[in-house]
């Protein structure tokens, strides 16, 4: 016969487990993103195949993690929370809350974050302050700048191109910034034998 104690013993193990598998089961592990500062590009793999690319902007202040500088991060992140999830394209966020405004694209003197939020957190020690940096993957409606460094310090696409990754990572999906080209990544390589090839230069990089 089993005792009281035990049985409260195994239900509180058997919770447990099915606590931590089910969290563990919405984890994204299938989807990485790499973004090419160089190349100004962001690929999708799934399952280390390329899946498709989108031009992206990083900070117009260049490379760091140092707070206040308005940096793009490099190393490896992870998305830690997704915002935004049903809101039309060009809803403008302020504190990741929507505003109820609605912007078209290249609206004349605005810049703010619209229509998606993908909330980067650091994986590594130089890194690990990106969270409380607020850094983000998110669609903005100075899209005519997208394809050259523009932002804050985020990563900034269109918001089409946005709402798209949206619908296909989740969270905890791994997400690699990079200095150098996707070219020089097996995942890129394989892109780019079927795409072309990498951007020449900066000016190139801008029409894609």
């Amino acid at each position: 016969m089993i005792k009281p104690r035990h049985l409260i013993a195994l239900g509180l193990s058997l919770t447990s487990s099915f606590f931590f598998s089910s969290c563990g089961s919405s984890v994204d592990n299938a989807n990485r993103m790499v973004v090419s500062v160089r190349d100004q590009k962001m690929l999708l793999i799934k399952d280390g195949k390329p899946v498709k690319a989108y031009p992206v902007s990083t900070s117009k202040f260049g490379l760091g993690t140092r707070r206040g500088t308005n940096r793009t991060p490099l190393g490896k992140l992870e998305v830690a929370k997704k915002i935004g999830k049903g809101a039309p394209a060009g809803a403008v966020f302020k504190s990741r809350r929507r505003t109820g405004e609605v912007l078209r694209p290249d609206t004349p003197g605005r810049d703010p974050i619209v229509t998606r939020i993908l909330w980067l957190r650091g994986k590594e020690h130089h890194n690990r302050n990106t969270m409380g940096r607020c850094i983000y993957i998110h669609g903005t409606p100075a899209e005519r700048h997208i394809g050259r460094p523009a932002s804050y310090g985020c990563i900034r696409m269109k918001s089409r191109h946005v709402i798209d990754l949206y619908k296909r990572v989740g969270v905890g999906s791994e997400v690699k910034i990079i200095r150098g080209s996707l070219n020089n990544v097996p995942a890129g390589r394989r892109y780019y034998a079927r795409n072309g090839g990498p951007p020449r230069d900066r000016a190139t990089a801008t029409r894609w």
